[in-house]
């Protein structure tokens, strides 16, 4: 009687054991605002590299999309796309799976006048902020009460100068962009505060699932090896990793 129970649970098992096993699509249709040396529209830079590394070697090819941050989410959601590019952990929570492994971080930093009081994390809510649309910083930095949402980067410097905002919150790399188009650099001041981990927001479809289980397979060997700090070397991006240990694996 056992054995025949044994026969009936392994044939209810069966599917499910194949729907686990359900092999990877052959291609991974993914979207990102236009970073510089990050997501670039010819398909270069760190973001991409990394993605082609995780996938590539499983028989998916990358196919890199450039979109808006706002409109990036709603692609995915919509399953148009999936995955986007630069989430921060749980930061949508409709139409969304995010997977355990990020794949990058953000050191992220304020941009001020020089002759503003010395910021930090525990004193942001003292300051007027501002940020890119969506970014939804609120969500990440403690006790934040006056911030506002713009719309691009290049009236930042202005804004600072005109005194609209103290403080403009964003990832190191895209604060150095802001700043190369200062006439004097020493008039401002760069204060990094706190380090987010990055993530692909995948649609919550079969085919996003199957990509994202896939994704956390090849992330856990590519950072047991390190195979994948040459690419922040090359692009000049600190290194997120720690080789065989990741804060979020169970």
């Amino acid at each position: 009687m056992r054995g025949g129970w044994l026969g009936i649970v392994l044939c209810l098992l069966v599917p499910s054991l194949v729907q686990a096993e359900e092999p990877p699509p052959a291609d991974i249709r993914v979207v990102s605002e236009v970073w510089a040396r990050y997501t670039e529209p010819d398909g270069s830079g760190l973001g991409w590299d990394v993605l082609r590394a995780v996938y590539g070697p499983a028989g998916v090819r990358l196919q890199h999309n450039s979109a808006p941050y706002t409109r990036s989410i709603g692609l995915v959601q919509r399953a148009e796309m999936d995955a986007w590019v630069g989430s921060y952990v749980d930061e949508v929570s409709i139409g969304v799976v995010y997977p355990r492994w990020n794949y990058d971080a953000d050191l992220i930093c304020a941009l001020g006048l020089a002759e503003q009081p010395t910021v930090s994390l525990d004193n942001l809510s003292r300051f007027r902020l501002a940020w890119m649309r969506g970014y939804r910083f609120e969500r990440y930095l403690p006790n934040l009460t006056h911030y506002q949402e713009i719309l691009r980067r290049d009236g930042i410097l202005s804004m600072l100068a005109l005194k609209h905002a103290d403080l403009f919150i964003d990832a190191r790399p895209e604060i150095e962009d802001v700043l190369a188009a200062a006439e004097d650099r020493s008039a401002y001041r760069v204060t990094c505060v706190t380090s987010l981990p990055l993530y692909l927001g995948f649609a919550d479809t079969p085919r996003g699932r199957v990509l994202a289980r896939l994704f956390d397979q090849r992330m856990a060997e590519l950072v047991k090896t390190g195979e994948l700090r040459p690419l922040f070397e090359r692009w000049h991006y600190p290194y997120p990793f720690q080789e065989g240990s990741h804060a979020s694996t169970p």
